[in-house]
Order: C-alpha cells, then sequence, then structure tokens
C-alpha cells in the first residue's frame, strides 16, 4: 500500500474531528461578530455537554444497532416513556433515587427486549418495529402523564443532570493567571485523562505494528494528538473557572470508554461488526446473529432509559411532549460521525464527534436567534452530505 493511501486513509477517518475543530471555530468569530459573545465561554460549554447528553448516551446504542444492520426510530418516545415511569415512581410512589433508576433501566430493557425479539427472531423489518414502538410509546407516555406535567423531582434526581463533581481539594485562587478560582478536582482530572489518551495511542500504534499492520503516519499521529490535547485542555480550564465537572460528563466519559472498549477489543463487538457486514457469512462461521441483534435492542432500550431519565432530570418535570425529534438527531449523529448505512462500519469515538457536531451546530444557531426551520434545514442537508462522503468512500 502507497503511503499516499495510507494517509489518505487516515484523513478520512479523521475528517469528523477536523470538521468539528472548523465548526467551533465559524461559530466562535460569527458569534463574536454578530452580538459580542464569547461561545467558547465557561458557561456555555457547560450547557452544551448538558443540552446534548442524550443525543451522545443514545447514539452510543444506535451505532451498535446500525453497525448490526438494522435501525431504531423509537428512542424519542422510549426515552419519554420512561422518563415518565422515573418521574411516577418519585413523585407519585416517592420511591428513593437508589430505587428508580434501576427500575427505569430496567424498564428500558424490557421495552429494548420486546422490539429487538420481533426484529431478530421474527425477521420483521426493525423500520416497521420501531415505527410502530415510536407510536406505541408516545401513546403511552400521554396515558401515562394524562396530557399534563410530572414535578418537581428532588434534588438527588435533579443531580443526575444538573449536578457536578464536588473539589477534593476545595476551590483555591490563582492569582497569578488572574483567575478569580478554580476547581482543582477538574484541573486534575483533565491533565491525567490526556496524559492517558496519548499514552493508548502510542500503546495502539505498538500493537498495530507488532501485528504487521502499516501504522498511522507519525505526522498525522501527532497533529491528532496535539488538537485532541490541547481541545481538551481548555475544556477542562474552562469548567474549573466555572463549576467544575457536570456529573453528566463524567457519565458521558465513561460510557464512551466502555463502549469504545467493548467494540475494538471483545469477541462480541467484533461479532457485531461481522453481522452487520455479511449477516449470512457470520451465521456460517458459527456466530449467532440472532441473539447479538436481539441484545443491541437491549442495550439500546437501556441507553433511552438512561437519556430519558437525564431529560427528565433537567426539565425538573417529565412533559408529553419530551423526546420529540431526538431520534433524528441521534441517527444524523451517527451518520455524520462515520456510520455506514449498510451496516458493519463506524466507531464510537466518530459517533461522538458526530454528535458534538450537531450540538456545537444546535447551540451556535440558536445563540444566533436562527429559526428552528432554518435549523432543520441546515442540520437536513449537513447528514446529507455525510452520507454522500460514505457514499463517495465505499465507491472509491
Amino acid at each position: 500500500m502507497s503511503t499516499e493511501t495510507t494517509v489518505g486513509g487516515h484523513l478520512r477517518e479523521n475528517g469528523m474531528l477536523v470538521a468539528l475543530v472548523a465548526i467551533v471555530f465559524f461559530f466562535t468569530l460569527i458569534v463574536r461578530a454578530t452580538i459580542n459573545v464569547d461561545f467558547l465561554s465557561a458557561q456555555n460549554i457547560t450547557n452544551l455537554f448538558l443540552q446534548n447528553s442524550y443525543v451522545i448516551i443514545m447514539a452510543l446504542g444506535m451505532l451498535l444497532v446500525i453497525v448490526a444492520g438494522h435501525i431504531d426510530l423509537s428512542v424519542g418516545s422510549v426515552a419519554a416513556f420512561t422518563g415518565a415511569i422515573s418521574a411516577a415512581l418519585t413523585v407519585y410512589a416517592g420511591l428513593p433515587v437508589w430505587v428508580v433508576i434501576p427500575a427505569t433501566l430496567l424498564g428500558g430493557a424490557a421495552i429494548g427486549a420486546a422490539q429487538g425479539y420481533w426484529v431478530a427472531y421474527w425477521r420483521i423489518p426493525s423500520f416497521i418495529v420501531t415505527l410502530a414502538g415510536m407510536l406505541v410509546f408516545r401513546g403511552l407516555t400521554l396515558w401515562l402523564l394524562g396530557g399534563q406535567n410530572i414535578g418537581p423531582f428532588p434534588k438527588a434526581f435533579q443531580a443526575m443532570s444538573n449536578g457536578f463533581v464536588p473539589d477534593l481539594f476545595g476551590e483555591w485562587d490563582q492569582t497569578v493567571l488572574g483567575l478569580e478560582r478554580m476547581h482543582g478536582t477538574t484541573v486534575l482530572v483533565v491533565i491525567v485523562a490526556a496524559a492517558v489518551l496519548v499514552w493508548l495511542g502510542l500503546r495502539a500504534r505498538q500493537r498495530d505494528a507488532s501485528f504487521g499492520i502499516a501504522p498511522e503516519p507519525a505526522a498525522l499521529f501527532w497533529a491528532r494528538n496535539a488538537i485532541v490535547t490541547a481541545a481538551l485542555l481548555f475544556v477542562g480550564w474552562k469548567l474549573a473557572q466555572f463549576r467544575g465537572l457536570p456529573n453528566v460528563l463524567v457519565v458521558l466519559v465513561v460510557l464512551t470508554v466502555i463502549y469504545a472498549f467493548f467494540t475494538e477489543n471483545t469477541a462480541a463487538g467484533r461479532r457485531i461488526y461481522a453481522t452487520g457486514g455479511n449477516e449470512k457469512a457470520a451465521k456460517l462461521s458459527g456466530i449467532r446473529t440472532e441473539r447479538l441483534v436481539f441484545w443491541c435492542f437491549v442495550n439500546m432500550g437501556v441507553l433511552a432509559a438512561l437519556a430519558g431519565m437525564i431529560i427528565t432530570a433537567r426539565l425538573n418535570s417529565a412533559t408529553p411532549k419530551a423526546g420529540t425529534g431526538f431520534e433524528l438527531d441521534v441517527i444524523a449523529a451517527v451518520f455524520i460521525g462515520g456510520a455506514s448505512m449498510t451496516g458493519g462500519s463506524g466507531k464510537i469515538v466518530g459517533v461522538v464527534v458526530g454528535a458534538l457536531i450537531m450540538g456545537v451546530m444546535n447551540n451556535g444557531m440558536s445563540i444566533l436567534g436562527i429559526g428552528i426551520d432554518y435549523q432543520q434545514v441546515i442540520k437536513g442537508l449537513v447528514l446529507l452530505v455525510a452520507v454522500i462522503f460514505d457514499v463517495y468512500n465505499k465507491s472509491k
């Protein structure tokens, strides 16, 4: 394989990361020039994570479903229904949070199992099953809530979305940099995370070399790590000046690490990719494809329930219209992140980047006062470009 081909392949893999940086830079300039507001302020960066956490959480599960060759259109309705369940258990039944959370997650797993059963074992197209689920669970949400909101919730429940990690070192002044306060725990965590990312990248290069796999060009490797490390340190520095690490950001990081490890370093993860790439060949090689598809939908139900609780906690009420349009943002994030429409390819990191692109666009356009009509048009065009890019890469 030529050096040019290798570099081109890795450039395509990192294209979404470059696009994310470009979009952030664009909105930073436009927002500053138009309304004289700092797009990268500590408060706005915190809001960016709080407002888009549900997209990233559900996109992790949606990637597995799409990689397996299917799709789930019901995630918005499932998130709304499970959010309503958690609200009813908290407000009406008076159950503590440590009971409500696992009970709601089990409810999401049951919903995913019900849909996955028809898709995996009865071979009913996932589009039809989940379209029916979208209607069913939207109706059940309206029935459970009686057309009204349920809330407010105790502080412990709200902390899932609106809480922050306490500072183990206490707040300390840093007069040298002219800062009023810093969140010591955030500073430490971000520095350690940046170092771990670089170490894992070097370890992956060594592993590829030991297996005889052509490594990523050194210049491209260090350039990407420099961008990621600089962005991570900048975001951590901003968060440390505000309220520190949001609880939901910690959840996102933990889930991303778990799912990245599962998809890249486990036999079950590789079998899901094999199933989506060629189900007949996977079945002939001894892979139980039906069971894998079934568990992909169960996993999707659990993550939709988690997202439903987080959005309910953020709003401090369960509403009948919660989750409307969530499935569009989630599916768009997966495809923008590099997943293939036909299944069998896609990465967790790419999905997170895709979700951040959607989040930055939503946040930036809202700050600029762009109407929801134009926002939908722009997001639709971005999704179309991402799919065209995928088809073009496959044709090459």
